[in-house]
C-alpha cells in the first residue's frame, strides 16, 4: 500500500512537472501582445532576476514576470544576467529575452564618421549617441601616446582619428572611443604606406597632413590623385600650397570664420596660411579618409600647378597661370 502510495506521488510530481515545464515553456514563447517597437533597457550590476522581471514588465517589454522569473530558474539558473545596455523588441519572447540576458547580448550603438571632420567636430556625433562628455573628449584628444612611435611630434589627435562606422556600448569612455580609431588609424596605415612615405621622403605626419589636405580641396574620389599632383608639384618647385583650408581651419579654431574667405583673410599671420608660408603646415586640419591618404602617396603623373572649384563639386586643372586665371575668371567671383 505505502509502495503505491509513494508511485502515485511520484507520478504527480512528475505530472507536474512536465505540467509545469510545458506552461513555461508556450509562456516563453509569448511576446508582450502591442504595436511593435524597440526599447533600451539598462541592467545594472548585481541586479537580482526578479527587479529585472519586475523593470521589464514596467518598461512593457513583458506582460507578466512572474512567469519569466519561474522560466529563468526552471530553465537558465544558475548561469547569471549580464550588467549592460540592451535593446529589446516588445514582440521579443520571454525565451529571446533571457537568451540576450544570460548571453550578455549588449546594445551596441553605431557612429558614423564622415571623412573631413575635426576632432571637435565628430565629437557632437558621439555625444548625440550618448556617448561620452565633452570634457573627456578635450582631454582625451591631446592624449598621444598611441601615435607617438608614428608621430612625435604630435601635440593632439588631429589626422589620426580615422573615419568609419563605428559600434560601442553605452559607457564606453572617450579615451576608449579615441583608442579604437586611432587604432583603426594604424590597421589602414599598412606597411606598404609606410614604405612608400619613406619613397616619398615623407614622414607619417607630412603624409597625413598632405591627405587632411587633400581631403578637404574636394570630395570626389576622381579628382583627389589630382589635387595631389598639384600639391606635390608645388612643394617640389618650392611653391606656397594656396590652400584656403588651412586658413578656414585657423579660423574656425577661433571661432572667426563667418562661412567665407575674404582678401583679408590670405593676410592672415598664422603657419597655417599656405599662402603665406611655404610647405605643409604645422599639421593635419581635419582627419582624411583612406582615399585621400592614398592620394597622398600616389599623386597623379601630371604636372598640374593649379585647381580651382566649378561650383558643382568638382575643378577645373590648369598647368599655367594665365590657363588658372581664366578659368578663376569663369568660376569664381571674386574674395
Amino acid at each position: 500500500m505505502l509502495l503505491k502510495t509513494v508511485k502515485a506521488a511520484l507520478l504527480l510530481v512528475h505530472l507536474f512537472i512536465l505540467g509545469l515545464g510545458g506552461w513555461l515553456y508556450f509562456e516563453s514563447r509569448e511576446a508582450a501582445r502591442e504595436t511593435p517597437r524597440t526599447i533600451l533597457f539598462d541592467v545594472e550590476n548585481g541586479r537580482g532576476v526578479r527587479a529585472i522581471a519586475a523593470a521589464l514588465k514596467e518598461k512593457g517589454i513583458i506582460r507578466k514576470r512572474w512567469p519569466l522569473v519561474w522560466q529563468y530558474e526552471f530553465f537558465f539558473f544558475p548561469k547569471s544576467l549580464k550588467a549592460g545596455e540592451y535593446q529589446f523588441r516588445s514582440t521579443q519572447t520571454r525565451s529571446e529575452i533571457l537568451e540576450d540576458l544570460v548571453r550578455g547580448k549588449i546594445y551596441l550603438h553605431a557612429v558614423t564618421i564622415a571623412e573631413g571632420l575635426t576632432a571637435r567636430e565628430m565629437t557632437g556625433s558621439f555625444l548625440a549617441a550618448g556617448l561620452g562628455a565633452t570634457e573627456d573628449f578635450e582631454k582625451a584628444f591631446g592624449e598621444t601616446s598611441a601615435i607617438e612611435e608614428w608621430d612625435g611630434k604630435a601635440r593632439n589627435l588631429e589626422g589620426y582619428l580615422f573615419p568609419e562606422t563605428y559600434r560601442f556600448a553605452k559607457g564606453t569612455t572617450a579615451s576608449e572611443i579615441f583608442e579604437k580609431m586611432t587604432a583603426q588609424f594604424i590597421a589602414v596605415f599598412d606597411e606598404s604606406w609606410r614604405r612608400r612615405a619613406v619613397e616619398l621622403r615623407m614622414s607619417i605626419r607630412d603624409v597625413v597632413t598632405l591627405a587632411s589636405l587633400i581631403e578637404k580641396e574636394t570630395s570626389l574620389a576622381e579628382e583627389k590623385s589630382l589635387v595631389s599632383a598639384v600639391f606635390h608639384n608645388r612643394l617640389r618647385l618650392g611653391m606656397s600650397l594656396g590652400c584656403d583650408p588651412t586658413i578656414i581651419y585657423v579660423l574656425k579654431q577661433q571661432g572667426l570664420f563667418e562661412g567665407r574667405l575674404h582678401a583679408r583673410h590670405l593676410k592672415l599671420d598664422n603657419p597655417y596660411n599656405t599662402y603665406l608660408y611655404p610647405g605643409l603646415p604645422p599639421g593635419p586640419i581635419c582627419n582624411p579618409g583612406r582615399d585621400s591618404l592614398r592620394a597622398a602617396l600616389y599623386p597623379g603623373p601630371e604636372d598640374y600647378l593649379y585647381f580651382v572649384s566649378r561650383n558643382d563639386g568638382s575643378h577645373a586643372f590648369s598647368r599655367t597661370l594665365r590657363e588658372h586665371q581664366a578659368a578663376v575668371k569663369r568660376f569664381q567671383r571674386p574674395l
